[in-house]
């Protein structure tokens, strides 16, 4: 039972998954948030655009 906690103990196979799912879980943040951004963005560029044409006499 001793050698089996040892060689658990020095095993790091898992550690390296761990590592990749918190970094994608990360990369996923950011993307997210970034995203959120953009969108607030081009919809408050989109209605002040609208709202600039509306203003304008075709004549």
């Amino acid at each position: 039972m001793m050698k089996f906690i040892k060689n658990f103990r020095k095993d790091e196979n898992g550690a390296v998954t761990v590592d990749w799912v918190v970094l994608t879980a990360a990369v996923v943040g950011l993307a997210v948030a970034a995203y959120t951004s953009i969108e607030t963005g081009s919809k408050e560029l989109t209605a002040d655009t609208d709202k600039f044409l509306q203003a304008q006499d075709p004549n």
